[in-house]
């Protein structure tokens, strides 16, 4: 008997370790017979989207390998042929992703995005409440531009510093907590926690293994010779589970989940007291929720809005609302409004309500630790010198391509665009690729300044300092950072959704909706935020929102209803994964420095779940209703309503 079980037990091991293999396998077995009973083109292509739509949510394999699906199955079907689907996976947006990596390559290669972080964190002080402030400010800002993975990524080695200052700090002088003084005071047992604080700074670094595998690593590293940070074991990357969504610019980032025993310990001794506990907590949630709120305000925040605007602007071309412009008045009140609520909540949640205590700004109020950590801070910022010259080029063309972006159809007056004859040649990616191709020609160096004695190349590698007309920016620069695999996986949302137009799939899949035609339209919209924010906290943003779009579409034109009344707050809906360590990469990163559980990461995440529907339904159905003409049926959905009927 004990043979008998052991040996089950083994081959439910062996099935487990293969269970993505079979599902591989199996779904498309079982799903056959749709398309061999009803050899229709809406049955065909609802196979090729089922199949499609359960390898994303499943990940049984990578995201971007699921969305070639239908590049082979809509021609082996007859769908569509196969240079239609080819014209589906390179559109407008890939180029302005393009244009917008390049810029944020330049960010990251001359740390301007250090700079304006520390320098925020600098003007919010160390006050444990405007401390979270000040880093979900810099953090809000910064992920607007950037990804939100490469933003926490980014932020998070600035904030733990700090932690340790205040641990460093507390641990010694845990006697003298509420001490407090116009400066610290100057000995050596200041100076020794400092020559600790060194020790334990952290430092991300990206690193690319070409003799193994060329896929972006993200590591955490101290400088310590055992390799491990505060007892957490945060080595590169061993054959263990993590996690590899993608959820903005960036490559997949593969996350070592650290172990739990350790974790365990750090938390059990590490601390000095409670109260530090609750402040890590705390600062490291609100960075990964801060990164979520910033990318909803632009366009290319993070990869949903883009799959949002491309998709739609396929599906209606005669809808001329979306742009960056807009984009940015809906959504920017949103982030605000969104910003503070979770402020207050995580303030709630860890820190109390003693606002007086933890947000005052005054310098006699300040203990001894708090004033210990707002010199690290100034002693981080002085590292990085006066401001160079590639990071004067690098501000001049980000606020450039903002403002140029703004003004190019802003609505209410003529934008640059009309300067020219021709109207309805240039788009957003226009003004993004100039600049992103730009980066590459202007030097990084001075005009007319010595090689010897410039110090603008700093933070530039060997070829750079040798060669005095070495460009801002290099190919292996943007290639370090363009997503490739978000662009074949948006490229394969604009498959599906084409071939469900064709195929008229949309125009079946509305028609059984009809039954919801008695619902009010803000409960339409409130339903299906629910619905794709209770998804996507196990599937991966894109993924959940490229399988939903369609339907959501169709949905809208079936009840005569504005679809940007359903498709907006669904797609800002999306990115409010943010209960679990694998909803998305950049909670992945805040666990993985060991300071919260995944019940403080649960807790945490409901409430700013429920602030951010709560926050989108009352921008829908206030100021989005003017600002996109919400209360009528427009006639660009009326004339692809009829067209699909057709």
């Amino acid at each position: 008997m004990r043979l008998e079980a052991a040996a089950r037990m083994d081959l439910f091991r062996k099935l487990w370790k293969a269970r993505k293999l079979i599902l591989v396998v199996f779904i498309p077995l079982s799903l056959l017979p749709l398309p061999l009973i009803h050899p229709t083109s809406e049955a065909c292509c609802a196979y090729v989207l089922m199949v499609t739509a359960v390898y994303w949510v499943s990940e049984a394999v990578p995201l971007g390998a699921a969305a070639l699906v239908p590049a082979f199955l809509y021609p082996l079907f007859g769908v569509l042929k196969s240079s239609e689907v080819a014209a589906e996976y390179c559109k407008d947006t890939t180029l302005l992703l393009m244009g917008v990596i390049c810029l944020a390559a330049s960010i990251e290669k001359w740390n301007l995005h250090k700079r304006i972080a520390l320098r925020m964190v600098m003007i919010a002080g160390a006050k444990p409440g405007m401390l979270v402030l000040g880093f979900m400010c810099c953090t809000v800002f910064l992920s607007m531009w950037l990804s939100n993975t490469s933003t926490t990524a980014m932020v998070m080695p600035i904030a733990e510093a700090v932690l340790q200052q205040l641990i460093c700090t507390g641990l010694a002088d845990s006697h003298d907590d509420s001490e407090t003084g116009e400066a610290p005071e100057e000995d050596n047992g200041v100076a020794g926690k400092e020559e600790n604080l060194d020790k334990n700074q952290l430092e991300l670094l990206y690193r690319n293994d070409s003799n193994t595998n060329p896929k972006q690593e993200l590591s955490t590293l101290s400088e310590a010779q055992t390799g491990e940070v505060n007892g957490l074991g945060l080595r590169p990357i061993s054959n263990q589970n993590f996690i590899t969504h993608t959820n903005g610019h960036l490559p997949q980032v593969a996350i070592e989940i650290p172990n739990v025993k350790r974790v365990k310990m750090r938390r059990d001794s590490q601390y000095p007291t409670k109260r530090d506990h609750m402040i890590c907590k705390c600062l490291s949630l609100s960075i990964t929720y801060a990164a979520t709120i910033g990318g909803l305000i632009t366009i290319t925040g993070t990869s949903t809005n883009l799959i949002f605007a491309e998709q739609f602007n396929n599906r209606y071309p005669d809808a001329k609302v979306i742009n960056f412009g807009t984009w940015f008045i809906f959504s920017f009140p949103i982030a605000i409004i969104m910003l503070v609520l979770t402020w207050l909540w995580l303030h709630f949640l860890f820190l109390g309500c003693n606002f007086r205590e933890t947000c005052s700004l005054s310098k006699k109020r300040k203990t001894r630790r708090e004033m210990l950590s707002e010199r690290r801070i100034h002693e981080e910022y002085a590292k990085l010198g006066p401001i160079s010259y590639p990071e004067v080029v690098t501000g001049v063309f980000f606020i450039l391509m903002t403002l140029l972006w703004f003004t190019r159809e802003p609505g209410f007056v003529p934008g640059w665009t009309s300067l020219f004859e021709k109207k309805g040649y240039r788009t957003d990616a226009t003004v993004s690729v100039l600049l992103g191709f730009l980066l590459f020609l202007i030097p990084a160096r001075r005009p007319f300044s010595s090689s010897s004695s410039s110090s603008s190349c700093r933070n530039s590698d060997d070829d750079s300092e040798s060669d005095p007309l070495a460009p801002m920016i290099t190919w292996k620069d943007f290639q370090r950072l363009m997503p490739w695999e978000i662009v074949i996986l948006v490229g394969g949302g604009y498959a599906l959704a084409a071939g469900c137009k064709v195929s008229g799939l949309s125009v079946w899949i509305g028609r059984q909706l009809e039954p919801m035609s008695g619902l009010p339209p803000w409960a339409v919209t409130l339903l299906a935020c629910l619905l794709v924010s209770a998804v996507t906290e196990f599937a991966s943003n894109p993924a959940t929102l490229t399988v939903f779009l369609p339907i959501l579409s169709a949905l809208s034109e079936t009840l005569h209803i504005n679809p940007l009344h359903t498709l907006i707050p669904s797609t800002m809906c999306v990115s409010f994964g943010v209960m679990l360590p694998v909803g998305n990469p950049p909670n992945a990163i805040v666990f993985s420095y060991g300071h919260v559980q995944i019940s403080d990461m649960v807790k945490a995440g409901f409430g700013v779940n429920l602030i951010g529907v709560a926050v989108v339904m009352l921008a829908i159905t206030t100021w989005g209703v003017p600002l996109f003409s919400l209360t009528e049926f427009p006639a660009w959905a009326m004339a692809r309503n009829v067209t699909g009927s057709l």
